[in-house]
């Protein structure tokens, strides 16, 4: 049991502190994940982003996922897509995408994505639940070619370790019960994150790592 984000996330950073030092990033699922992200970011000076994804839904059933989008990546499971229209899900694609780009711009001020080529990438949640999220994303930063890719969470219910453990490089997540329901049953405090907090922390965090890294403005240059 977790206090609330903030403990679970000083827990997460004691098994990752052997990546400190590393040219990293710090990937965070809006919005429960980024609290736990901006913990971690810090404790290894890294710089801190949102990883986004989302579901295509079923066009009979939009509860129903036959696949998930990132922002340039899309894993369709062929089994449940081979009744939908080519059409349907070509549609979908495009009108999901948009919007997390929208959503990207929104919450890192314009920033585009760090290229996570030859990276040490750690993808972060407040818990998983069913893993579909953080699957998709997990096959879409694999075709960015990292040098290494870690899965951090909490809490999972154990099909989640057995299910992504084999796809990424580590999976830490000191909390796997098997009377697993939900991810807020293990947090005694597990309040909604907002937009507007998610923001002020991926800020906070870059400014942060701005300073630390030396990058200091001379006369209106920068010092390299």
């Amino acid at each position: 049991m977790f206090r609330n984000r903030h403990d679970a996330a000083l827990r997460l950073a004691q098994y990752l502190e052997k990546y400190r030092g590393e040219d990293g990033i710090v990937l965070a699922i809006p919005r429960g994940g980024v609290p736990i992200g901006y913990v971690i970011a810090q404790h290894l000076g890294f710089p801190l982003e949102v990883a986004l994804s989302k579901k295509i839904g079923h066009p009979g059933n939009s509860e129903f996922a036959i696949g998930a989008v990132s922002l340039d990546s899309v894993a369709v499971d062929e089994r449940a897509a081979a009744t939908v229209p080519a059409e349907y899900i070509q549609e979908q694609v495009a009108r999901i995408q948009a919007k997390l780009r929208d959503n990207f711009r929104a919450f890192m001020g314009g920033q585009p994505p760090t290229p996570l080529k030859g990276k040490t990438v750690i993808l972060v949640d407040d818990g998983i639940a069913t893993g579909n999220t953080i699957l998709s994303l997990v096959q879409a930063i694999r075709k960015s070619q990292p040098a290494r890719l870690v899965v951090a969470v909490p809490v999972a219910p154990p099909h989640a370790q057995r299910r992504l453990g084999p796809l990424v490089d580590e999976f830490v997540c000191p909390l796997l019960p098997p009377d697993f329901a939900a991810v807020g049953q293990f947090y005694q405090e597990f309040s909604q994150v907002d937009d507007e907090e998610v923001i002020r922390l991926l800020r906070e965090n870059a400014a942060t790592v701005y300073h630390a890294s030396g990058a200091v403005n001379h006369g209106g240059r920068m010092k390299e």
